[in-house]
């Protein structure tokens, strides 16, 4: 099998499931700020990010039905993952969204997606 990043998505049961987990631990992401802050719309402030990993990840040959080591996963899921958020970030610096820009926001939605999508990702792959 080769390595290569593919954005070709697998229409299968598994490819849903890994979708919603990804969906659901981002809107985890966005809720745990929005309790730590006092703010409230879940679904306008997620969408930036959900929008972000539904562009980067099938790029990155996450959701091409494809099963991968670990190794390749965590990169994979990693650099997905930075690239959505940056793509978020950059959604919520337009009027369309709220929230605006904030470089210390940038670093804080990087770390903590990927606190929570790289140990799921990798759980899945282990298992698979």
């Amino acid at each position: 099998m080769s390595d290569t990043a593919s954005a070709r998505v697998a229409v299968t049961p598994r490819t849903a499931l890994l979708a919603l987990g990804d969906v659901t631990l981002i809107a985890l992401f966005v809720f745990l700020g929005q309790q730590e802050h006092g703010t409230q719309g879940l679904l306008m402030t997620a969408a930036p990010f959900i929008i972000g990993w539904l562009l980067v990840a099938p790029l990155a040959g996450l959701y091409d039905g494809s099963r991968r080591d670990l190794k390749s996963t965590i990169g994979r899921t990693a650099g997905a993952w930075v690239g959505a958020a940056l793509i978020g970030q950059a959604l919520r610096a337009t009027e369309v969204f709220p929230g605006g820009f904030a470089i210390a926001f940038v670093i804080v939605s990087i770390l903590v997606g990927l606190v929570l999508l790289v140990p799921f990702r990798t759980v899945v792959a282990y298992t698979s």
